[in-house]
């Protein structure tokens, strides 16, 4: 179990490290051209990931289509909102609201899928958006759309969970990551030729390379991390995004939370833990899969 704990740390380390590539290279490509190489050079690492018993070239033959093609173009808009976000906001502000989709999905839960919610995940909610409006303080300083795009993104990756609920027991990994790297290529390469495509320098080139390994890297560590610890042993590592986010902020970005900021990300994520121990193991075994990550 301290090993799959581990591998878990190591992979949100690797996907903060990707989240600092996409926020460094903001303001010298557009979003789409950000997410077509970001998903080009992670698909190009994921492609010698594929298990024994599955095979590439079947990646599109699945038992609910719907479901998939649904999740994948999901999966689009949450990378398109979170590269807005990323290169428009500081990173801590970004996860902030990124950490309300496992309280959301317990809104959701109630919504669509009829679930009773007992008191203890009500409370985790509330305080997990207390924490939120903590960090990003709206009517005391100026908010961008950056912020909303963040806020919607939690909202895509809690119907991603729900999603998932029913097809991570039942399709093949091939077939989920195979639709998602399909269609983010075909969805940003178009953005980027009806926008501004440019070509990337060799210096720039590398960064996007590096943050598509950071993003590959994450995957398969996570993968690793299944087998060594059950899912709700590894679920709390998530939350190491935080400090990672001050950290990569701090020395990268020159982004320097306040007091009040450190609290607010710190309720945010103490709400978090709450809902994941209040939460029936099937639902948290589903959600911490490691599809669960809303984008590449």
């Amino acid at each position: 179990m301290p090993n799959g704990i581990l591998l878990a740390l190591l992979a949100y380390a690797n996907y903060s490290f990707s989240d600092a590539v996409i926020k460094g290279l903001g303001g010298q490509f557009t979003v789409f051209e950000i997410g077509f190489f970001m998903t080009l050079f992670a698909g190009c690492f994921l492609f010698f990931a594929r298990p024994k018993e599955e095979r590439w070239r079947d990646f599109w033959r699945t038992g609910r289509p719907w479901a998939v093609q649904a999740r994948a173009w999901a999966g689009i808009a949450s990378g398109v909102l979170s590269v807005y976000a990323f290169t428009t906001i500081p990173l801590a502000e970004v996860y902030a609201l990124l950490f309300l989709a496992p309280l959301l999905v317990t809104v959701l839960s109630t919504v669509i899928l009829k679930e009773e919610v007992g008191p203890w995940r009500w409370l985790a909610v509330i305080a997990g958006f207390a924490g939120v409006m903590l960090v990003v303080r709206p009517g005391f300083r100026e908010l961008h759309l950056g912020h909303l795009a963040a806020f919607a993104n939690a909202f895509v990756a809690a119907t991603i969970v729900i999603l998932m609920r029913s097809l991570a027991q039942q399709e093949k990994r091939t077939t989920m990551l195979g639709s998602l790297i399909g269609y983010g290529l075909l969805f940003n390469g178009v953005g980027a030729v009806a926008t501004s495509f440019t070509l990337p320098n060799l210096w720039q080139l590398g960064w996007l390379v590096l943050g598509g390994l950071f993003t590959a890297g994450g995957q398969l560590l996570h993968l690793l991390a299944a087998k060594y610890a059950p899912a709700n042993r590894i679920a709390p590592t998530h939350y190491s995004q935080i400090v990672w986010a001050v950290i990569l902020g701090a020395m990268f970005f020159r982004e320097y939370p306040d007091a009040m900021t450190l609290v607010g990300l710190a309720v945010v994520g103490a709400s978090g833990l709450l809902t994941m121990v209040r939460e029936e193991v099937r639902l948290g075994t589903v959600r911490w899969n490691p599809f669960t990550r809303a984008r590449l």
